[in-house]
């Protein structure tokens, strides 16, 4: 499997599963032109123009991280409950982080007005504080074990800097154990993250 990635993106929860689950990958970076490091036009591979993207072993292309993180757990038997409630929970979680949290990432990465800013502060601090409920004093979001839902988890909270919002007591734990991770150790040096 290859991941077409972008330093320390969305990506990074897609690259961090992989490691978990210990299947084997290779990453290809996307430069701003839209090329692949190994010199493609990005958009013919993915015409949506954005990562992640996972190129499987007959040339299937995928996107979109919910996908992406359900595929290779699915494919590894790794990082997702098989049965009960708690498999839909993880399901649940993703979705939730996709739609309440990265949705209102835009405004922070892109030149939007304080305006938009501060309403987006308003929903992120809202699904944030749904989450550390959620969460509770679980070690991660779903329970004991590590989900794939823990591996966008990361993801959303190393980004929340950004908007300005304060992340409740048990994320920021819940981020820190996580970031001590290997695999997560492991995705920083090879994306040449600090």
């Amino acid at each position: 499997m290859k991941l077409f990635y972008y330093p320390a993106a969305c990506s990074l929860a897609d690259h961090i599963a992989l490691i978990e689950t210990g299947l084997p990958y290779s990453l290809l970076s996307i430069d701003g032109e839209k090329r692949t490091q190994d010199g493609r036009d990005f958009l013919s591979i993915n015409p949506k123009g954005y990562i992640p993207t996972l190129e499987l072993e007959d040339g299937v292309f995928l996107t979109e991280n919910q996908v992406i993180l359900s595929y290779i757990a699915e494919t590894s038997g790794k990082l997702l409950p098989r049965d009960g409630i708690a498999r839909w929970r993880t399901f649940e979680a993703l979705a939730f982080m996709s739609s309440e949290i990265h949705a209102h990432y835009q405004p922070f990465f892109r030149d939007f007005p304080e305006l938009e800013k501060a309403r987006a502060r308003e929903k992120l601090a809202k699904a944030f504080n749904i989450l550390a409920n959620q969460m509770g004093d679980k070690a991660f979001l779903i329970g004991d074990e590590m989900t794939i839902a823990d591996c966008y988890l990361f993801w959303v909270l190393m980004v929340a800097p950004k908007s300005g919002v304060e992340l409740p007591d048990n994320l920021r734990k819940g981020f820190d154990r996580l970031r001590a991770r290997p695999s997560v150790v492991q995705a920083f040096a090879e994306e040449g993250l600090g």
